[in-house]
């Protein structure tokens, strides 16, 4: 019951948003300035989870991604969730920000450090994080968007076929066959 109910808040955002953003492709200043007020929130939450360690940096990924979903309003097409659009833009500004930050951190770091075993573990999973990121650009739309609603947002089944407009076993399908994939390109590069 929690959990349908939280899908209906969820799909109940997306339609709000979505028209809110037609409206104002339309010319609805208004709307427009409605839609970005909301996204920037919701843009707030989704940094806000993923960078809790770099609490500074939340603001200005929310600025870079409300930039960019504003540069490249006119590729959005109504006929597709507005999540996944939406989604895709603020996940290359987190990479962009983690690779930004991997090179910074590297220009830093002194010789004479003895290394310390905390960093050491951050800079692994920034590593991790953009190695996963780039095998999942390898893969197709149909086998990398199941992976990353299910996998890594934690996603039903369910959400993720309404989120992508794939039916639930094709779904299924895709986590499967995308997994397949990327453990065939981990082997490879190994």
């Amino acid at each position: 019951m929690q959990r349908s109910n939280s899908y209906e808040r969820q799909n109940a955002t997306e339609t709000r948003l979505r028209e809110l953003l037609v409206a104002g492709l339309a010319g609805d200043e208004t709307a427009y300035l409605i839609f970005l007020k909301d996204l920037s929130a919701r843009l707030r939450a989704f940094f806000r989870k993923r960078l809790f360690q770099w609490p500074d940096e939340i603001e200005d990924l929310v600025q870079e991604a409300l930039l960019a979903v504003h540069n490249q309003r006119h590729t959005y097409d109504p006929t597709q969730p507005l999540t996944a659009w939406v989604h895709a833009i603020a996940k290359y500004k987190l990479i962009d920000l983690l690779r930004r930050r991997a090179r910074v951190d590297s220009l830093t770091d002194s010789l004479d450090d003895s290394g310390d075993l905390f960093v050491a573990a951050e800079t692994d999973a920034t590593a991790a994080r953009h190695d996963l990121a780039t095998l999942l650009e390898e893969l197709p739309d149909r086998q990398r968007l199941p992976i990353v609603y299910t996998k890594l947002q934690g996603l039903s089944v369910a959400a993720t076929a309404k989120l992508t407009g794939m039916s639930e076993s094709a779904v299924k399908i895709g986590v499967h066959r995308g997994l397949r994939a990327l453990a065939a390109k981990v082997q490879e590069d190994e």
